[in-house]
């Protein structure tokens, strides 16, 4: 797409101007802050027990477990990620894309 059109910086302050758009805006952005304070806190938490309390992690699961504490905890940060991150893409294919559609729809009226 070429921004030598006429019309392209017309139709981009129409964009920027509406309602819609600057909802989507402060919508994906929130969502965008939240999932990354939620993974930061998480990863932090973590490098900070290892940092810190290294034995905890070392501790077996149960009594005579050769799998120590911080093996599931380990995989259950990759998995809350996962899900933080299919969160994400479903609400961006569903709600941010449906209203993507909506104002390309209204700009072009």
């Amino acid at each position: 797409m070429t921004t030598d059109h006429p019309n392209h910086a017309r139709t981009c302050d129409q964009v920027r101007a509406n309602p819609k758009f600057q909802r989507l805006t402060r919508q994906r952005s929130m969502l965008a802050w939240s999932l990354s304070g939620a993974v930061l806190a998480v990863y932090y938490s973590f490098i900070m027990v290892v940092a810190f309390a290294p034995a905890w992690l070392h501790r077996p699961l149960y009594e005579g477990s050769h799998l120590s504490l911080g093996m599931p905890i380990g995989v259950a940060i990759i998995l809350l990620s996962w899900l933080l991150t299919a969160s994400y893409v479903h609400t961006a294919n569903t709600r941010f894309d449906a209203l993507s559609v909506q104002i390309l729809q209204e700009t072009r009226a």
